[in-house]
């Protein structure tokens, strides 16, 4: 895996298939939920970590931290209550490579890790992930219906680059409204 700067082309190729390891604690506030990780990502085994990527802008616009977090400082979520995971694990150049078998299967094993560490909301980055993964063909950005467990669940727009139905802004929207939603974090 790449350390710092811009993977190459060779590291971006070598990078298929491969998982980027979840920033996860039992309990936390909001367990973040991405599609599955890109080749940026999976060369340098970090989330978000293309540079178009809106996720850790949306994330400080939002009020989550107080100042914009890099990739590299992903670990600095945990004491915010925050995490990050996905819906599937391998590392593809595109979300449209991945069948909905996967999208299925990683549901159902996202349910499982939701049930272990017991976030107070699951957020999934992304609508057709979460209709695929979870069979909720008329699901909307928000807040659910339906929960796992005691954990509530919403779905956020995606913050990928390639994502042209949503602003940064439109999407810190949405996160603002997730993040307004919670009881105060206490200390």
């Amino acid at each position: 895996m790449v350390s710092q700067g811009r993977p190459t082309a060779e590291e971006l190729a070598a990078a298929r298939e491969r998982t980027v390891p979840d920033v996860v604690a039992p309990g936390l506030r909001v367990l973040f939920c991405g599609i599955n990780p890109g080749l940026w990502s999976g060369a340098t085994g970090l989330h978000f970590a293309r540079p178009g990527n809106r996720f850790w802008p949306a994330l400080h616009r939002s009020g989550f931290t107080p100042r914009r977090l890099r990739p590299q400082e992903q670990l600095e979520l945990l004491p915010y209550g925050l995490g990050i995971t996905n819906v599937v694990a391998r590392t593809t150049a595109k979300a449209d490579e991945l069948t909905a078998e996967e999208y299925r299967l990683g549901g159902a094993a996202l349910v499982e890790r939701v049930e272990q560490l017991r976030p107070r909301v699951l957020a999934v980055l992304g609508i057709g992930a979460y209709r695929t993964a979870f069979g909720r063909r008329k699901a909307a950005v928000g807040r659910q219906p339906e929960g796992i467990g005691a954990t509530e669940v919403w779905v956020l727009p995606n913050p990928s680059g390639l994502n042209a139905h949503y602003t940064l802004d439109g999407i810190a929207a949405e996160f603002r409204a997730l993040r307004e939603s919670l009881p105060p974090q206490v200390d």
